[in-house]
């Protein structure tokens, strides 16, 4: 078979092959295209999740007929009036999208520049079928009708109308929250399914679009470095979902998909959040148009950095300082599953003497679990003389303890509701941080032990602790071989008080073997001073005095990232008192 030029409209095809992947890829473009010619509103409808009809207007530049003609030619763009393709600094920049589009659909394309009259040209599956004179307000207008009507190989691979519909949604969200200054609406089916005003800010637009309830459990991002510029929201360790789907990430002002970022993002909530959940974030990274390379995917969902490491710590870092000056707070208020469980039931009445109250039903109370294998322990519950007044609430944001439930969860009353707090993930979030603090000025003081513990454990794990001995010493841990299967424990770190010397050492051997060998216990310290913590925390079952309760609350308040234990979960939930009257009706 001898070489030959494909054909133009087999060209045009092949490259809607790579542009063109399914309704929601032609949107992006489309909108893109709305964004580089200065719209500031954008109107999106769809029809069948955009298999049967896209439509997009808006009210930018506009075109001239001449220029209509051109946009419908390959390789023909307004984007690049200098030849520079590493300095781009719009969304799109091929000139492939509209050719790539016009060729597997029918296409309309309506235009009017301001101050002259409006053009329509209209092509179908890559044949001009009709052109002339339109009137419309200034701006475009760009309808696609039968996506891949032509194309049955491709149009049996589009998914579902309801999974189509999801995935033009997506994109509209991603591009209307990368532009708080332009107002979109998005209509499926006849029916209102996003609209974001032009006034908004872009914390408020964030919220708008992903979940209302971030924009109160968020800390803003604001870093700068190197030219680079870091902004945007990122939910407490306690906010968190579980597909990562609710990660946003913007370069430049452009919506991608990036593996380093992603990546970035979960070392930022590293031992701050549980492994099989995901932050809910929204990063906007202003970086010189040198110093990134957009041109390395046909969607343009992915970009190359030249300096990603750069990129990396500085995401890392950015997502810390917020999360660090967030302090205490937490994601505190109770799933609507759990106050669900709170329910007024009647129980059957005790046999007594017939009284004329004897047919008025008796409620009570009670804390329902819906699992069968739930079994509730009895209710232990202690409290105390207050032989000095209780410090006010409004001083404290965790309030003062009011008592002590089965021995762990404390009860607080807060100045708007009542904080209850777990008291081992609690502690075991100070005694981490206490160890971060340690290690940062030197190294963690040890407490030798009066009789050393020998720890019997297999011999690789003698082997990877035998490995480690000096890192280990600088948290405060000094180990020694003892024979071949065998370690003995000479200290443990002071924090962690009189504690459990055999179970921190088997459990930290087992933390080890996870390791790459080449990383040091310094780029792994939140995994291996999370292990230590654990082991020196208060622990469940212990009975607090209501000073020691007060003294971990306080400590709580002004400790980073205190309201969530180093796996993950929650150290405290908050009951406002509106909560509190709807769980007896006054609500």
């Amino acid at each position: 078979m001898s070489i030959r030029r494909l054909p133009e409209h087999l060209i045009n095809r092949i490259a809607a092959g790579e542009v063109v992947e399914r309704p929601a890829s032609a949107l992006k473009e489309l909108v893109e295209n709305s964004i580089d010619a200065g719209a500031r509103r954008i109107a999106v409808s769809l029809a069948a999740g955009g298999v049967e009809r896209i439509e997009v207007s808006d009210d930018g530049r506009g075109m001239t007929p001449e220029e209509m003609a051109l946009a419908c030619e390959r390789h023909a763009t307004s984007k690049l009036p200098d030849d520079d393709i590493d300095s781009v600094a719009t969304l799109g920049f091929r000139g492939e999208a509209i050719p790539s589009i016009a060729s597997v659909a029918r296409m309309t394309l309506e235009s009017r520049p301001r101050g002259a009259d409006g053009w329509a040209r209209t092509i179908d599956n890559g044949v001009l079928a009709r052109e002339g004179p339109a009137a419309l307000p200034p701006g475009t207008r760009v309808v696609v009708e039968g996506l891949f009507a032509r194309v049955p190989a491709r149009r049996k691979f589009l998914r579902s109308t309801r999974s189509e519909y999801a995935a033009c949604l997506d994109v509209v969200r991603r591009l209307a929250m990368a532009r708080p200054d332009i107002a979109f609406t998005l209509e499926h089916d006849g029916r209102r399914a996003l609209a974001a005003t032009q006034a908004e800010d872009r914390p408020g637009r964030v919220a708008l679009l992903t979940d209302r309830a971030l924009a109160e459990n968020s800390v803003a991002v604001d870093l700068e470095r190197e030219g680079v510029v870091l902004g945007g929201v990122a939910g407490l360790p306690t906010f968190h979902r579980g597909v990562a789907d609710h990660q946003y990430l913007f370069v430049n002002g452009r919506p991608v998909k990036d593996r380093l970022l992603i990546g970035a993002i979960r070392g930022a909530y590293a031992e701050m959040m549980p492994r099989d959940r995901h932050a809910v974030v929204a990063l906007f990274l202003d970086v010189p148009p040198d110093q990134v390379d957009v041109n390395v995917h046909p969607a343009k969902t992915e970009v190359r950095f030249r300096d990603p490491a750069m990129i990396r710590g500085m995401i890392v870092s950015g997502i810390r300082r917020a999360l660090d000056g967030a302090g205490h707070r937490v994601s505190n208020r109770p799933a609507e599953d759990a106050l669900a469980m709170w329910r007024s039931e009647p129980v059957a009445p005790v046999e007594r003497q017939e009284t004329i109250w004897a047919s008025a039903p008796v409620p009570t109370i009670s804390l329902a679990d819906r699992r069968p294998t739930f079994n509730a322990p009895p209710p232990q519950a202690r409290a105390e003389p207050a032989w000095a007044p209780p410090p006010e609430r409004v001083d404290h944001p965790l309030g003062v303890a009011r008592g002590q439930v089965a021995k762990t969860y404390i009860v607080a009353e807060a100045e708007d509701g009542l904080v209850i707090v777990d008291q081992h993930a609690a502690h075991e979030r100070l005694v981490l941080e206490r160890m971060r603090r340690a290690l940062a000025g030197g190294q963690v003081a040890s407490q030798a032990l009066l009789i050393p513990e020998v720890v019997e454990l297999d011999e690789p794990a003698c082997d990877r602790l035998e490995a480690r001995i000096a890192e280990l010493a600088e948290l405060g841990l000094e180990l020694e071989r003892f024979g071949p299967r065998a370690i003995l424990v000479r200290a443990t770190p002071a924090l962690l008080g009189s504690g459990d010397p055999a179970g921190l050492v088997t459990d930290l051997a087992d933390e080890l073997a996870a390791f790459d060998e080449a990383l040091s216990l310094r780029e792994r310290l939140d995994a291996v001073a999370g292990t230590m913590a654990c082991h020196g925390s208060i622990r469940a079952g212990r009975v607090l005095s209501v000073a020691e309760m007060n003294a971990l609350l306080r400590e709580m308040e002004v400790t980073p990232h205190s309201g969530q234990c180093n796996h993950g979960r929650p150290t405290w939930v908050k009951l406002a008192h509106g909560d509190i009257e709807k769980l007896f009706g006054r609500k």
